[in-house]
């Protein structure tokens, strides 16, 4: 599988991190995403105010030293809520599962809660695989299909 670690994510990682943002696929299975993932300002923006905010925990994802992705987790009407994002390149390796275990150790936090849309399968298996537990669902609008969509909420106790 190769080698899965976490850092901080450095000014470096940026221009990666927005072009992961922008893929077509990954944002049509994310589907519930930003508004217009093309926008480089609005991108800039929201990345400086996560790495500047105590209640977030951000981190880049590396693979054999390599960035893949980002993963981290964030408050939200007092819940803690996890999100990560893989570049679709390194799907299906196991490298998101490794993430979210790193993550788990870091972020003590419980419960810790996760959406996810219900047809994106691969990501219900990561949640599922670190232990979450479906709690319901709910019709939610999502930006990268333009449409309400069922979506997965999860809790891990």
């Amino acid at each position: 599988m190769g080698i899965v670690a976490l850092r901080p994510v450095r000014d470096a990682d940026l221009d990666a991190l927005f072009a992961q943002s922008r893929d077509p696929a990954s944002v049509r299975m994310a589907a519930f995403t930003v508004e217009d993932p093309d926008d480089r300002p609005a991108f800039d923006a929201r990345l400086a105010r996560l790495r500047g905010s105590a209640d977030v925990v951000l981190r880049a994802v590396t693979w054999n030293g390599a960035l893949v992705g980002s993963i981290g987790s964030f408050v939200v009407d007092g819940d803690t809520e996890i999100t990560y994002w893989i570049d679709r390149t390194a799907w299906g390796r196991g490298i998101a599962s490794a993430a979210l275990a790193f993550l788990l150790d870091l972020v003590t936090v419980r419960p810790l809660h996760a959406r996810v849309a219900t047809d994106n399968a691969g990501s219900l298996r990561v949640l599922r695989k670190a232990g979450f537990e479906i709690v319901g669902v709910e019709t939610s609008f999502a930006n990268a299909r333009q449409a309400e969509i069922e979506e997965t909420l999860l809790r891990l106790e």
